[in-house]
This record gives structure tokens, C-alpha cells and sequence, in this order.
């Protein structure tokens, strides 16, 4: 090969070294990161990781360490009983301690886990191909209903309540805790405190269908007056009931399927958009939300988010699909 040759090979290296690690990088974002923890549970679990990696490399080095001597360590012969001694002490002794010396460090995380006490705040979280129906628990019983976006009072422990209306799916928000599995016919409980407000991200960390991976949330930690004005304007029915976007929503029969209180209090099938407008993505967490792409959502949802139940409206004149948009985005 020329020197030519060798420049263009060098490049293409240099390249894909590059490219590697942008996307190695690119992952390493603290929203969605089990070691970037934000909550007391998410905490226990990246102390348990970095236990478990600390003692799993000290067990290779010690492993590796032994090969070596046995392979140019003195040559000289062995007793019979160092051979006994060695292997009941390296094949049952040292696996026995440290197995159990995990184990307890595990099990002692789990009566945090597993708190009697009420919870400061009850949310009801119902799994759906591929979407999150959500309902905050008020004091009176009362429920809030929303969709896609969660939102949690800082150093409050959250009690999620957790079903499904199809397949398994599993709520996972590695940045506050572990995850746990809605399963249909059968409601599980998992109770999360946040412990630094800011922005995270949640996901469905079960395969369920095409769109598995579109399957996602944003959570927001706010102060806990921020969280309080937010959650008493959810209450609120929508602020833009009359003009003519909400015509052209019920006239297109969106109300079939969406309820937005104040407007349309029929459709149950698909997400509530009460507050549409103030919530910061779109087709759960698929797209951010902007009239560009809620207007391609409309005309063609299954090819943004494949296997999505909601119809297209390509068939609607432009200035009725228009006012749909600019209805949608004043629902704040």
C-alpha cells in the first residue's frame, strides 16, 4: 500500500474514532442515568453498582493475579495439604464470604424500599401501547387526570400506582429509583423520593411493540410551591374553550377519543389535553412539541411513532387543521 493509501486508512481511523466517542459522549446525558442519581432510591441503587464494580474487579485482580503465579510462579512442587488448603479457601471460603457479603449490603437497602408510612403524594400511572395515562391523587380523593409529563414535588416520596390496559410494560425513571413492571390485571406500587429539582427522563423499560422506544416521559422536580401552583392549575378546565379551534376539534371528532375539560368530557380512549399546551413534548416524549410537528403528528402519526392507535387527518383543509394546532398549543 502507498503512503497515499496509509493517509486515507489514518484518516478513516482518526474518523471513526471520532464518531465513537460523540456517540459514547452523546449517552452520557444525566437525564436518563441510573449513576447521575436524583432521589434517595436511585442513590441506593448506584452505591450498590459501584459496590458490586469495586467488588467484582478486586475478585478479577485477585483471580488474574493467582493465574499468574501458578503460571510463573517458582516452579517448585506443592504439598499435599496447601493443595487442600488452597482449594478451600479460594473455591469455598472466599466465594462464600463475599457472596454473602453482597447479598446483605443488597438486602439491606430494601426496608427503605418498603416504608409503611403514608406517602406525601399518590399517583396512578396506567400503561398503554405506546403512551402514559397519569392521575394525581388530591386529598379528597379527587383525581387530576394527564398524560406523557410528570411532575413531583422536591424531597416528597411519591407512591406510583401501576397498571396496564394491554401488554407489560415497565416504569422506569433510573435518574430518581428502580424500575417496576405494569402488568394488566394487576396493580404494583413503587415509591420514589426525589432528592434535586430539575428535569429527568422516563421511559417504558419493557419491550411492549414497534414503538417501544418512543415510550418515554419527561419528570420535572419542582420546589415545592412551584409543584403546588402547577398541580392546582391542572385542576382547572382548559383556558381556550370558545373560537374557532375548539369548533374545529369537535368538529373533527376529536373529542371521541381526547377529553379536554371544558370543551370536549366524552373520550377516554386517548390521552387527556386538558393543558396540552404546557407540556413539553409530544406523542410521549417522541418529538418536542411545536406547531410544525404537531401539525405533521396530525397529518401522518403512524410515521413518526409506528403502531400508534390515533388516525391521521391528512383529509382535513389546511385552515381547519391549522386552528386545531393553534387550539392545542393555547391549552395551558
Amino acid at each position: 500500500m502507498g503512503q497515499a493509501g496509509r493517509a486515507i486508512d489514518d484518516r478513516y481511523w482518526r474518523l471513526a474514532f471520532v464518531a465513537i466517542t460523540a456517540v459514547s459522549l452523546g449517552a452520557c446525558s444525566s437525564q436518563q442515568s441510573a449513576l447521575h442519581p436524583a432521589g434517595e432510591q436511585a442513590r441506593d441503587v448506584a452505591d450498590l453498582f459501584w459496590f458490586m464494580t469495586i467488588s467484582g474487579a478486586l475478585v478479577w485482580c485477585i483471580v488474574m493475579g493467582t493465574a499468574i503465579y501458578a503460571v510463573l510462579g517458582k516452579k517448585r512442587p506443592r504439598s499435599e495439604r496447601f493443595a487442600d488448603r488452597f482449594v478451600l479457601i479460594g473455591g469455598v471460603v472466599f466465594p462464600t464470604v463475599g457472596l454473602a457479603a453482597l447479598l446483605v449490603y443488597g438486602l439491606s437497602m430494601l426496608p427503605s424500599w418498603t416504608e409503611t408510612e403514608a406517602p406525601d403524594l399518590r399517583i396512578h400511572v396506567v400503561a398503554e401501547q405506546f403512551w402514559w395515562r397519569m392521575a394525581y391523587e388530591g386529598a379528597d380523593g379527587v383525581r387530576i387526570d394527564t398524560a406523557n409529563e410528570l411532575h413531583l414535588p422536591l424531597n416528597a416520596t411519591a407512591e406510583f400506582v401501576l397498571t396496564s390496559t394491554d401488554v407489560i410494560h415497565s416504569f422506569w425513571i433510573p435518574s430518581l429509583g428502580g424500575k417496576m413492571d405494569a402488568i394488566p390485571g394487576r396493580t404494583n406500587v413503587l415509591r420514589l423520593t426525589s432528592s434535586k429539582a430539575g428535569v429527568y427522563r422516563g421511559v417504558c423499560a419493557e419491550f411492549c411493540g414497534p414503538s417501544h422506544a418512543l415510550m418515554a416521559f419527561p419528570v420535572v422536580v419542582h420546589e415545592a410551591d412551584d409543584f403546588a401552583s402547577w398541580l392546582e392549575q391542572q385542576r382547572r378546565p382548559a383556558a381556550a374553550s370558545t373560537g374557532a379551534g375548539a369548533e374545529a376539534f369537535r368538529a373533527a371528532g376529536c373529542g371521541a377519543c381526547h377529553t379536554v375539560r371544558g370543551v370536549s368530557e366524552a373520550g377516554s380512549v386517548g390521552p387527556d389535553l386538558t393543558h396540552f399546551g404546557s407540556r413539553r413534548t409530544l406523542g410521549a416524549g417522541t418529538l418536542p412539541l411545536t406547531a410544525a410537528h404537531l401539525a405533521d403528528w396530525l397529518v401522518a402519526p403512524e410515521h413518526i411513532k409506528p403502531g400508534v392507535r390515533m388516525p391521521s387527518f391528512a383529509t382535513l383543509p389546511d385552515a381547519e387543521r391549522d386552528a386545531i394546532v393553534q387550539f392545542l398549543l393555547e391549552l395551558k
